[in-house]
């Protein structure tokens, strides 16, 4: 039955378009729409800059704060570059203003890119087709290992940028090129957004608009025709390192349990196993956690692995 004052209709047939900014209001979270941490100007062209400039603002702002620095070599304690990987509504510098000095502090050569850009779109990213945003990774690891004359990458994720990479090896040669993927709260199996889009079905339409407004959302929710073909054959490809650490406090990547691989070279690491008073969720985990950001320096450097405790906060 119709509202008495909305006879047409127009109220319901509006239920699909609130739904997808539901989504997208909620995806949101991934990374903050805005970081008082870095000054408007730098954000702004930081936003503008295209993710294949290496002399772009948005590199040269990195640059400053100690990472995409094209003459840094890798070290004989760290033999390869680290690719650093945004989430959804991302971009190269706000996703990585803690985690990116807190591995260059520790004698890593570190570079992070943008990707999945829309037109129109400014600075926030990864709205594109994944396969689309995969083919970016695969053209920047190049450019990186080329600057770096490393043989191999480590590649490092948050949500999206956890679980995109895997199409990247999988489909696009990027095995032969990478040592490591760690995924932080990769939505590597899809997401509900806590049952929400479970509620798509019942909406006519909502599905078409959610896939042709931001195709890289609508690749992220569980059973997308995206995810089962990454995920058909197994979830890894043989030669890599798999780690993935994960919050049980996610509020982004449903359920929590979902981000974890199956396969040979695979840790799946619960930060409330190693703290139990870690309360990161999402985006926490990702922007901000000394917790989680010991345990990825453990992943690129298993070798010299130390235990991860509540303590590793002060690390």
């Amino acid at each position: 039955m119709l509202p008495s004052n909305d006879p047409d209709g127009r109220s319901w047939k509006r239920v699909p378009v609130l739904l997808a900014a539901l989504l997208a209001a909620l995806t949101i979270a991934v990374t903050p729409a805005a970081a008082t941490t870095i000054d408007t100007p730098t954000r702004v062209t930081a936003a503008a800059s295209p993710a294949s400039a290496p002399a772009s603002a948005a590199s040269a702002a990195a640059v400053s704060r100690g990472w995409n620095n094209y003459s840094c070599k890798p070290s004989a304690a760290h033999p390869r570059p680290v690719v650093l990987v945004h989430g959804t509504f991302g971009n190269a510098v706000d996703n990585w203003l803690g985690l990116a000095p807190y591995l260059v502090d520790r004698g890593y050569c570190v570079f992070s890119l943008d990707y999945g850009q829309l037109p129109g779109v400014p600075l926030f990213y990864g709205l594109g087709p994944i396969d689309a945003s995969a083919a970016q990774l695969a053209t920047y690891v190049d450019k990186v290992l080329a600057a770096t004359g490393a043989p191999k990458a480590d590649l490092v994720g948050h949500s999206q940028g956890g679980m995109m990479p895997r199409h990247y090896l999988k489909f696009l040669g990027g095995a032969a090129k990478v040592n490591a993927l760690v995924g932080i709260a990769p939505d590597n199996h899809g997401t509900t957004l806590l049952g929400l889009t479970r509620l798509l079905p019942y909406f006519p339409g909502a599905e078409a608009l959610l896939s042709e407004a931001t195709p890289g959302l609508a690749d992220q929710v569980a059973g997308s025709a995206f995810l089962n073909r990454l995920n058909e054959g197994g979830d890894t490809v043989p030669g890599v390192r798999y780690t993935v650490i994960a919050t049980r406090y996610d509020q982004v990547v449903t359920p929590y349990r979902s981000q974890f691989l199956t396969g040979p070279g695979v840790r799946n690491v619960l930060l409330q196993d190693l703290c139990p008073l870690d309360l990161s969720d999402h985006v926490a985990i990702g922007l901000l956690d000394r917790i989680a950001f010991h345990e990825v320096a453990n992943a690129l450097d298993p070798g010299r692995a130390t235990p991860t405790t509540c303590a590793s906060v002060i690390g």
